[in-house]
């Protein structure tokens, strides 16, 4: 079975992360998601895969090429203009053959049983079956309502309170038979969600839903990111980290020069080729990437810092995101899930709270900042 995975987005709702970086290929505890993503794939036996592109595709590539390192074989298509989740399938189709075939969203961190799903899209002669998950809040998401059976009724999207008879929404995670693509229109932007799902459903093709309560989550935005990371090293999701554990759910990686007297309490995860001075401190829920450095006195807690970032001294870095190569000087204080843009260099006492996002290449003077 083939799988086409998602990852054309822009990335809108996360800048400025990636304004220079797909979202998919930001990091994840230090390697970039897709590379989990693609891991978890191949776990459940699925090593043809189709990446659909659209900004920056030659990161994909230029990472990943034929897929040989990871055991898969990768094939990309770019789309030249945006062409919805179901029209970047129907973009690629040639490349599917006459077979079932998988399709993902390459921005969802899961832990779906793909495995029984493909069973159960077998043992009910399905035409779609759809990942179901359930939530707290469905207000926000399309709803999918299924009989005992598990066949899908009707699908809401994003409704009212007074519209709500399930919480179970859809994953994002998809089973479909190669005869449904000649239900969408050719070079259209056209959508699973709003156009092939329920026109399926009205002309009477059997839709199931799987639902699972493994875990699930859309990182889209900064908060769901650095949520992400904390559920990571929590241990709330399986996860193969690239670092040695040297402590207690502390994992270091290589040429990092550190105290262990810096590492408070765990878990918290550092990249390679660092240097943590003797009096900085490292709090529990932090990643730090390669060739970073963390000056004297600096706390940094609940954070994800990228590769190349610089922390000065006497800093306090919390809950926040700091990318690429980013220069923070003397008595900063960076917190609240703010996030700083690449190469951005922040001066000596400057002040960045309350979800502050500060662009990429942006030179903050001293003080000039308290927010």
């Amino acid at each position: 079975m083939k799988a086409v995975i998602l990852a054309g987005g822009f990335g809108t709702r996360i800048r400025p992360l990636t304004c220079l970086n797909p979202k998919p290929m930001l990091p994840l505890v230090n390697k970039p998601f897709m590379h989990n993503f693609i891991s978890w794939i191949k776990s459940h036996g699925v090593k043809d895969i189709i990446l659909s592109t659209g900004y920056l595709p030659e990161v994909f590539e230029e990472y990943f090429k034929n897929g040989a390192d990871l055991g898969v074989n990768i094939d990309y298509i770019t789309e030249e203009v945006p062409l919805g989740t179901c029209g970047a399938v129907k973009n690629l189709e040639k490349l599917l053959g006459n077979d079932t075939f998988m399709v993902f969203n390459g921005d969802v961190l899961s832990a779906v049983d793909l495995t029984e799903m493909m069973k159960f899209h077998k043992d009910k002669k399905s035409d779609i079956t759809i990942a179901l998950t359930p939530v707290e809040d469905p207000t926000s998401y399309g709803l999918v309502p299924v009989d005992e059976d598990g066949r899908v009724e009707k699908f809401l999207e994003k409704p009212s309170w007074d519209e709500i008879t399930t919480n179970l929404i859809n994953a994002g995670t998809y089973i479909i038979e190669r005869k449904l693509l000649e239900l969408v229109p050719p070079n259209e932007n056209y959508s699973f969600e709003r156009g092939l799902f329920p026109n399926a459903l009205e002309i009477g093709y059997k839709i199931f839903g799987f639902v699972s309560s493994a875990y699930w989550l859309d990182l889209g935005t900064p908060a769901k990111y650095l949520q992400a990371h904390y559920d990571i090293l929590n241990g709330r999701i399986k996860f193969d980290f690239r670092e040695n554990e040297v402590f207690d759910h502390i994992r270091i990686g290589d040429n990092t020069a550190y105290q262990k007297e810096s590492m408070l309490s765990s878990p918290i995860v550092i990249g390679n080729n660092c240097q943590i001075d003797k009096s900085a401190k490292i709090n529990p829920l932090t990643v730090i990437g390669d060739d970073c450095k963390i000056g004297a006195g600096s706390a940094i807690s609940g954070s994800v810092l990228l590769d190349g970032v610089s922390i000065g001294k006497n800093c306090i870095i919390k809950d926040s995101i700091i990318s690429y190569n980013v220069t923070i000087k003397d008595k900063v204080i960076i917190e609240n899930n703010s996030v700083i843009g690449d190469n951005a260099e922040i001066g000596n006492n400057n002040i960045l709270k309350n979800q502050i996002k500060i662009n990429v290449n942006a030179k903050v003077k001293d003080g000039e900042i308290f927010f």
